[in-house]
């Protein structure tokens, strides 16, 4: 599909586009996948992260395809954002890119790192898709909510389940300090946690398999949009601590992100 995005995006586009953005994630992740666990040498970028070359190699590709599919549309992206800076302004319709999700995790071997694709469209995620290669994983939009589907098995609608009460499970950091927790918990009511990495996180709480991942801490914008887009189309939210809106396309401030909360139902 080659699609030139102009107007007001109809419901078949918000189907085709995600399936799209779900089709490039995975052609990601394959190319990612053969240089997990294998020793490549890291980098330290300006901002004290890792990079590797699998981060680049995943970003070119990505860019490329998403110029084929998408011609003209911007994307803001993390490794070219580290290299040449972010823009000083950008277009109401855009997409943040982030190739590789939770480089520290696949330095270490582990395997919550992820693939994510995010459109952005006046401050809002309207499309997006996250791929977790080890697993084969895949989230993405739809026109009928947010899809699930893995290796041998049939895309599925997922959607985020009600609060269960004393039963709530946080997802967190594994760095995350014993004091920091203790005031997140007395803040949000949860009972249980589970630490891991990357925009999986947000696709756990999409799918219902948890409830809350309340980040006090910097992110950027293509660490999440992708994965609050899946949320929203599967039945939560993401929002500031105070509850407004959480908005993207912060040219102004390097595309940061300020605190935020994720919620399931």
């Amino acid at each position: 599909m080659t699609k030139t995005l102009t107007g007001e995006l109809s419901i078949r586009d918000a189907d085709l586009i995600g399936a799209a953005l779900a089709e490039i994630a995975e052609e990601a992740g394959r190319l990612i996948l053969p240089l997990w666990r294998t020793g490549l040498d890291v980098e330290t970028k300006s901002d004290s992260s890792p990079v590797t070359v699998a981060d680049r190699r995943a970003e070119t590709l990505i860019l490329a395809r998403l110029e084929e599919r998408f011609p003209g549309v911007p994307v803001v992206s993390e490794e070219d954002s580290s290299e040449f800076g972010t823009p000083e302004k950008i277009a109401e319709r855009f997409f943040l890119v982030d190739p590789l999700d939770g480089t520290k995790a696949f330095v270490r071997g582990d395997p919550n790192f992820t693939v994510n694709i995010g459109l952005i469209e006046r401050g809002r995620p309207v499309a997006g898709a996250v791929v977790a290669p080890p697993t084969g994983e895949v989230w993405h939009t739809a026109s009928d909510g947010a899809r699930k589907h893995g290796p041998g098995k049939a895309s599925r609608r997922v959607e985020v389940r009600a609060w269960p009460g004393d039963d709530a499970v946080a997802l967190i950091s594994h760095t995350m300090k014993p004091e920091a927790l203790a005031e997140l918990q007395a803040r949000y009511g949860f009972t249980r946690t589970e630490a891991m990495d990357s925009s999986i996180k947000l696709c756990r709480i999409a799918e219902g398999a948890a409830d809350i991942y309340p980040r006090h801490g910097t992110t950027m914008e293509w660490d999440i949009a992708a994965g609050h887009a899946i949320i929203l189309a599967a039945g939560g939210r993401v929002t500031t601590p105070d509850g407004e809106p959480f908005a993207y396309g912060k040219a102004t401030d390097g595309f940061r992100n300020g605190w935020f909360v994720a919620r399931g139902g």
